[in-house]
């Protein structure tokens, strides 16, 4: 069937012919003055009645939206003379939308109501952002997979877009896991409980080139997505990052959330999570992370945790995650030359490490089996640097070494004629000391500069991270004397590390090194504050012509006073002259020639 007006050039006032007559339907006469219209064939004609029937004055739904649309503004500008009903007619494909908001206002003044034939799908809450999806109970199965489960509490049934929102992002914010025009869903997770997502393949295509090969190029996919290998809270962190341009990581899915950004080329996101990774780096994580960015192929991160590890080595080691590192992992830090530790922890280490693998492999934890897992892991610990005692209470007894190499290595320690061994025998470079000399020159007064318990403080910052490994002090200006001193580092007040000792000041202008048990790891662009509480009955040496900033090769230090220095000691003189570090780089400064404290 056609409805409209017929297209004829000839005729401008011809009237509505009978559809049994013409096969056309015209519901009115068009003005001499309107162009032609071309008719439009009607397939359905319960469409046709249906739209008929909407130019009835007693409609339902109609006669509060009579007025509006009446209104010239929502009218052709040809229309001003048209009988009513064919104005309801051109106005049909706005009726629908207008019909139901005229129903939803009758449910809410009056739920008894009777309702239109005509219903639309409302939002369970209004949808200004993602997290009206959010709620207590657990959320119904995705109807794409029965027994698939939702992310978190977020519920995936359809909602409508968020026609309110202002910006591209809070609109795309409302559709990020709905299931509203959804045409692609994620099975996310292992068995049995994976999690499904709805997501909408244009979004997804156009923040990444293998969702774009997956839905557009030559990977094309069905419809529903197996993604075991990716953890859930991982995947809804990418589809937040695609969707709303927000990138929410967490000290938990960090390493899985970097992961999916690898797995789909999203560099922007797994920049991000390499970024947060250097930022919460420790020695507590340094190993496992270094074993992750082997694995992710991400230099920048791998230095990162090399510096770390080798100035904290010792803390490193022997951290919980160390023993879950892989094996390739282990052999580098065994290897590592640079490594600021003991054999002894080294050893124990890769026997702790052997333990975790056969249970890993499901061996009993035997000698001969940990051997086996550790292969020529063990020929690279330096079993003749070890101390003798360290050797004989230590890795002779473990069971791990064959008569012949306990035999060989013991008398290597104590004979004049050493055997050949089969390990090696050179010790570790490690890293070398760096100093920070604030002070220019120092001198000494008579009856100035005493201690007595008072407090000595500075603060200062960095432009790169560094590893404290203790201060450089002034000794008495008056002769031989002993003094007991105590040092600390803090960081906004917190105590980082702290060192009790004592030593023995020969006189001369010489600084003293006091050392923390530990290297303590500083953040760039904070303000850490360095004490020291010497107690001595002699005067001493004191810093003067000080400088508030120090440039070395690899790093920049600040200073600034502190209001926790109560003896004297500021920016242009006094107390700790020195501060002793590890740094970045290879470019180092030599520690000078002065006495270690034990």
């Amino acid at each position: 069937m056609w409805f409209g007006m017929d297209s004829g050039g000839g005729s401008n006032s011809s009237s509505p012919k009978s559809s049994e007559e013409k096969g056309n339907v015209c519901l009115s006469q068009q003005q001499a003055a309107d162009p032609p219209r071309q008719c439009l064939p009607v397939k359905d004609k319960s469409l046709l009645t249906d739209r008929a029937n909407l130019a009835e004055p007693n409609n339902a739904g109609l006669e509060d939206c009579s007025s509006v649309l009446k209104k010239p503004s929502l009218l052709s500008k040809n229309s001003g003379n048209r009988p009513e009903g064919e104005g309801l007619l051109n106005m049909a494909p706005l009726l629908p939308p207008l019909l139901a908001l005229q129903q939803i206002q009758r449910q809410d003044s009056d739920p008894s109501a009777e309702s239109a034939p005509m219903t639309i799908v409302q939002p369970s809450s209004a949808p200004t952002s993602p997290s009206h999806r959010y709620s207590d109970s657990p959320p119904s199965p995705s109807p794409k997979s029965p027994g698939h489960r939702s992310m978190g509490g977020m519920s995936t049934i359809a909602s409508d877009p968020n026609f309110l929102a202002s910006s591209l992002r809070e609109r795309n914010a409302a559709m990020l896991n709905n299931e509203l025009m959804a045409d692609v869903h994620f099975v996310v997770g292992p068995q049995p409980n994976p999690t499904t997502f709805p997501a909408h393949r244009y979004v997804l295509a156009v923040g990444s080139s293998v969702f774009y090969a997956m839905f557009y190029g030559g990977l094309k996919t069905e419809e529903e997505v197996i993604v075991p290998d990716v953890e859930p809270q991982a995947f809804l962190t990418l589809l937040r990052y695609l969707y709303c341009d927000e990138v929410v990581v967490e000290a938990d899915t960090v390493l899985a959330t970097l992961y999916a950004a690898k797995k789909y080329l999203v560099p922007h996101l797994a920049a991000q999570c390499v970024k947060y990774l250097e930022v919460s780096l420790t020695a507590r994580n340094a190993c496992l992370l270094l074993s992750q960015s082997r694995l992710f192929e991400e230099p920048e991160l791998m230095t990162r945790c090399w510096e770390v590890i080798d100035a904290q080595a010792e803390m490193a080691l022997q951290s919980d995650g160390f023993v879950d590192i892989d094996y390739p992992t282990l052999l580098s830090v065994l290897s590592r030359e640079t490594l600021n530790c003991r054999e002894i922890v080294l050893f124990e280490a890769a026997l702790n490490w052997a333990e975790a693998e056969c249970e890993r492999q499901g061996l009993e934890c035997t000698p001969v089996n940990k051997r086996k897992v550790l292969g020529e892991a063990l020929s690279l610990i330096r079993l003749p640097c070890m101390e003798l005692t360290e050797f004989a209470n230590g890795a002779a007894q473990s069971g791990l070494l064959s008569l012949q190499e306990t035999t060989d290595l013991f008398l290597y320690f104590t004979a004049f004629n050493k055997p050949a061994v089969s390990y090696p025998t050179k010790h570790r470079t490690g890293l070398r000391k760096q100093v920070c000399h604030r002070f220019q020159s120092c001198a000494y007064r008579s009856n100035q500069w005493r201690y007595r318990g008072r407090v000595d403080s500075i603060n200062f910052m960095v432009d790169r991270r560094i590893f404290v490994v203790g201060f450089g002090l002034y000794g008495s200006s008056s002769g031989a004397a002993d003094y007991t001193v105590r040092i600390e580092l803090k960081k906004y007040g917190e105590v980082l590390a702290s060192h009790s000792t004592k030593f023995f000041s020969d006189g001369s202008s010489t600084t003293f090194p006091v050392y923390f048990p530990h290297p303590v790891q500083v953040e760039r662009d904070v303000y850490y504050t360095a004490s020291a509480i010497l107690d001595g009955t002699e005067l001493s040496y004191f810093g003067q012509e000080g400088v508030s900033e120090v440039s070395l090769p690899c790093v920049s230090f600040m200073f600034h006073c502190s209001s926790e220095s109560t003896n004297g000691t500021g920016v242009q003189g006094g107390q700790i002259p020195e501060l002793i570090f590890y740094g970045p780089t290879t470019e180092r400064e030599e520690l000078p020639e002065h006495r270690d404290l034990a």
